[in-house]
């Protein structure tokens, strides 16, 4: 079979024949092996040089694979470790995902799980070979808009988890775009071609929650004339995203973590078993972990869901961002409703980025539609904001600071900056659309350094 792009594994097993039975199977699959009798041997090797993924037995003599999995982490955490053992229980599961291993399977080893398991955690070499970053223009087509350091930070997270095969978790209060988060993680994946399915986990009751996600068979109860298929298989071969995973309950979430484990699943009122290939991105505006210790979530799923973690800042954490996100609103629904709009005002931009926006993004956004529909000029103002804009606008107006924030400034310079980008660098259009003068902006450009 032709090699895999010189994918090297180590195979890490004190059992010399089922060490020697896996190196063969894996270059029989087109991969490169190494082998190490034990953990010592294995922590020698990572120092030694690296490898694309680990393959560890948990029982071993002179160095078990948790403690390996420790110091082979400690070297190289970007390597990632497949434990396999014989004493399966969930302790030990949630133990080496805890640790950071990649995936946890169980001997007698299934042959089709692992070499789909491998396939996973070594994506990120052939992404090396492809290494197709995006940039600011890109991701603006994806919804997520911002210049901000916390913005910057979660794209560059996007960008080098998307590869993977890996479970996420996405947490951030409401409004902030987590579903964007996900369906960007999606679009980046090796599943990008393959379905992205949603499911809104808060939407529906327990019972009409298990038939949603594991489908049906006919006559499993009153109205169900008829098999359904579930969101699992309708998102196989891609990624299933399941929004406000806290609200399960204890129940359904037994039910998630097998499948989780297990890749399969049995429809409602139904014996056979179903095998499915997805990607699971969940997403939260609560703590989980303050939900596990409160005995409201497990904490066996919550470890399987917690591979990598992706956190959405609220609005008011980035307010840098708030004139982008308002241009980029106004120009959307000033397309719909076929408006002909001009910009907005700058008490209408003060206000806007002053504001803490309790309901985030979404918050914005839908104060930018009002306005746009309700607004008569050519630019958006105060008047036809929300009502509770207007509100806190008049309690809170004499508590600007005298001396400019630095956020304001920060917004005011990425506005500058994105005007000049649009008119190619013709200062006179991006002062008009700017609604000063020349020199105000020739000045603006000198005080922010802006090239």
């Amino acid at each position: 079979m032709k090699k895999k792009q010189n994918v090297k594994i180590l195979v890490v097993d004190d059992e010399k024949v089922h060490r020697f039975m896996l190196s063969s199977l894996l270059r029989e699959w087109g991969w490169d092996s190494v082998e190490a009798d034990d953990g010592t041997t294995a922590v020698a090797a990572v120092q030694e040089g690296p490898f694309d993924a680990i393959l560890m037995d948990v029982r071993m003599a002179r160095m078990d694979g948790m403690e390996a999995l420790q110091k082979i982490n400690a070297i190289n955490p970007a390597i990632p470790v497949v434990i396999m053992t014989a004493f399966s229980s969930v302790d030990s599961a949630v133990e080496a995902i805890k640790m950071g291993a990649h995936d946890y399977l169980t001997k007698p080893l299934d042959f089709d799980r692992l070499r789909q398991t491998l396939e996973a955690a070594t994506q990120h070499k052939r992404q090396e070979e492809e290494d197709n970053r995006l940039d600011g223009s890109s991701r603006e087509e994806t919804g997520i808009i911002g210049v901000s350091q916390p913005m910057r930070e979660l794209w560059e997270m996007i960008l080098q988890v998307a590869p993977s095969d890996a479970n996420v978790l996405i947490t951030g209060e409401s409004g902030t775009g987590k579903e964007l988060v996900a369906s960007s993680l999606h679009a980046r994946s090796r599943r990008a071609g393959g379905p992205f399915v949603k499911v809104n986990c808060a939407a529906l009751a327990e019972n009409l929650l298990e038939s949603e996600l594991f489908g049906h068979e006919k006559g499993a109860f009153t109205g169900a004339d008829r098999r359904r298929e579930g969101r699992f298989v309708q998102a196989d071969g891609g990624t299933l995203f399941l929004d406000e995973i806290s609200e399960t309950t204890p129940a359904m979430q037994a039910k998630l973590l097998r499948v989780l484990q297990e890749h399969e699943l049995q429809r409602v009122g139904g014996q056979d078993t179903v095998k499915v290939d997805v990607r699971i991105i969940a997403a939260t505006n609560r703590d989980l972990e303050q939900e596990v210790a409160a005995g409201r979530f497990r904490e066996d799923l919550y470890y399987r869901l917690n591979v990598v973690v992706l956190q959405v800042p609220p609005l008011r954490g980035r307010t840098g961002d708030v004139p982008l996100l308002a241009d980029y609103f106004l120009k959307r629904f000033a397309a719909k409703n076929q408006r002909q709009v001009s910009g907005i005002t700058p008490e209408c931009m003060d206000l806007l980025v002053r504001y803490p926006w309790p309901g985030n993004v979404r918050e914005l956004e839908n104060a930018v539609e009002r306005g746009v529909i309700l607004m008569r000029g050519e630019y958006l103002d105060v008047p036809v904001l929300p009502l509770a804009l207007q509100r806190w606008a008049r309690d809170n107006a004499g508590s600007a600071d005298t001396e400019e924030p630095a956020t304001l400034k920060d917004a005011e310079r990425a506005l500058i900056i994105r005007t000049l980008e649009e008119t190619n660098g013709n200062r006179s259009e991006a002062a008009r659309r700017l609604q000063i003068t020349r020199k105000t902006l020739l000045n603006k450009i000198k005080s922010y350094n802006i090239a």
